[in-house]
């Protein structure tokens, strides 16, 4: 039976074949019992199809090899650090106890995931140098959101009308979104030539009305701001707060501390840094540090611990009178919580620091094997992911869009393309710490193949992908499709 992509659990349907369980030992077939009871069953028929239940197994696993992922080869989307998340983490968030917990279950029934919660919250102020730690918002862009709301809370409690946020052009993708949706009005202020903040310009918007300086360290160009202190102390000079986009999180593990940075809040993406999978939309989570001036500003419930008589117990508290208030119900995305914990639990402070350590070396090491054939901007060392360009090929007729298209041949993921956008032809690369070094050597080998094929045959790159299930659409044919029609 040719079971090839394209065809649809329909196809491979044959009449009187059986996928489901036969009735209970001791049950005779002819006892209908064991089977949904009429009532249930809808008036008209429905096409069920017949497969067995290999055939349902193998044809759902064929679909499962269509789109590319983490455990099938490697995949190095810049800024969203799409590491290998070790099984031992899914398996710990499959424990009966977590799976079946309610949302509504009561302190005293669930200590456990509230004890887990407490300790995770603790983790992570201890790896940013935060003094609380909230594990509320469902993924990093509502972090961003609740960090600013924090921001606008801290002014307006202290009276004053603070309406502008500063963004470096080298910041994360979503931090404009998030300012605007939280009443701010962003100011985009632009890089140097090295690539980072220049502390002239931005002297030159920070006043009175600035809110907040929103920055991302190391920046979307993996670059670490060399002058992230004196950008703090002019920020804090002006009364305004510093908020650090943890998206970059990986290169700074058991390195760098943002809270000894001077920053007064931050956002951690536990989906990237600590380990769950999140592509295709999703899980995610995020965790919300801040110092102690805005603690009172956290989103709510806290977790807190409490020991009476030697007993231990950790219950919900009411969120303080100035807290934004709630924004996630009941225990947040929990499994990935659990995940979180699991990965930190599991690799230790020492381990930690050697995930931010790996991952700058493999991001450098990638660098240095493309150089030769790729623009790098800013060709001085990097941290964990690295931002080449395609203008060399563009002049071929070839723009990164396309390079991309042709990685998917060599069965390995394109990198963030046009992305940051002050990089003409972006290719972003995160190549991330769980990469070996022959997967490295791999992924460069089809960077400097692609950039050959550019200069010898650039109509066989602009029309890849080539072995993928779904090709490049002929935009030509479909507009005159659509025009027809």
């Amino acid at each position: 039976m040719d079971l090839k992509l394209g065809k649809t659990i329909f196809d491979i349907s044959h009449e009187n074949t059986i996928g489901v369980m036969p009735p209970a030992p001791g049950v005779a077939a002819s006892d209908k019992s064991w089977q949904i009871p009429a009532e249930f069953l809808r008036e008209s028929a429905i096409d069920w199809p017949e497969v067995s239940e290999p055939e349902v197994v193998r044809h759902y696993i064929q679909l499962s090899t269509l789109n590319h992922h983490i455990d099938k080869d490697t995949y190095p989307l810049g800024s969203c650090t799409m590491k290998y998340n070790p099984k031992i983490n899914d398996r710990a968030a499959s424990l009966p106890g977590f799976v079946g917990l309610h949302p509504e279950t009561p302190d005293a029934d669930c200590q456990g995931a509230l004890q887990l919660m407490w300790e995770l919250a603790q983790d992570l102020a201890e790896i940013t140098g935060m003094d609380d730690v909230r594990l509320q918002p469902s993924a990093g862009a509502q972090g961003e959101m609740v960090g600013l709301l924090i921001a606008r809370a801290y002014h307006r409690q202290r009276g004053e009308n603070r309406r502008t946020v500063i963004i470096p052009d080298s910041s994360h993708g979503t931090n404009p979104a998030s300012v605007t949706l939280s009443g701010f009005e962003p100011v985009p202020i632009k890089s140097n030539a090295d690539g980072l903040v220049d502390p002239d310009v931005l002297a030159s918007v920070l006043n009175e009305t600035t809110a907040c300086i929103m920055l991302t360290n190391p920046n979307t160009l993996g670059l670490f701001e060399r002058e992230i202190k004196r950008i703090v102390d002019m920020a804090h000079a002006k009364g305004a707060l510093v908020y650090n986009d943890g998206a970059n999180t990986n290169a700074l593990l058991g390195l760098a501390r943002a809270g000894d940075m001077g920053f007064d809040v931050l956002h951690l993406n536990l989906h990237k840094t600590f380990s769950t999978p999140h592509g295709g939309g999703g899980p995610g989570a995020a965790a919300v540090g801040v110092k102690k001036h805005l603690i009172p500003f956290l989103p709510g419930p806290a977790i807190v611990r409490s020991e009476t008589n030697g007993i231990v117990q950790f219950k919900r508290q009411s969120p303080d009178p100035l807290s934004i208030g709630s924004v996630h119900t009941f225990f947040g995305n929990f499994g990935v919580l659990v995940r979180a914990y699991t990965y930190i639990r599991s690799l230790g402070a020492p381990g930690l620091k050697r995930v931010a350590e790996d991952s700058i070396l493999n991001a450098n090491y990638l660098r240095t094997l493309i150089k030769d054939a790729y623009d790098i901007p800013h060709a001085g060392p990097c941290m964990h992911e690295f931002v080449a360009s395609a203008s060399r090929q563009k002049k071929n007729g070839v723009r990164g869009g396309q390079i991309a298209k042709r990685l998917l041949d060599f069965g390995v993921h394109p990198p963030t393309v046009y992305f940051p956008l002050i990089v003409p032809e972006a290719l972003m690369i995160e190549p991330t710490e769980t990469e070996s070094k022959e997967r490295i050597d791999a992924y460069a080998a089809a960077l400097l193949a692609i950039a050959k094929e550019v200069e010898t045959n650039p109509d066989f790159v602009n029309a890849a992908p080539h072995t993928t299930r779904v090709r490049k659409i002929d935009e030509a044919r479909a507009a005159r499709d659509l025009d027809v029609g």
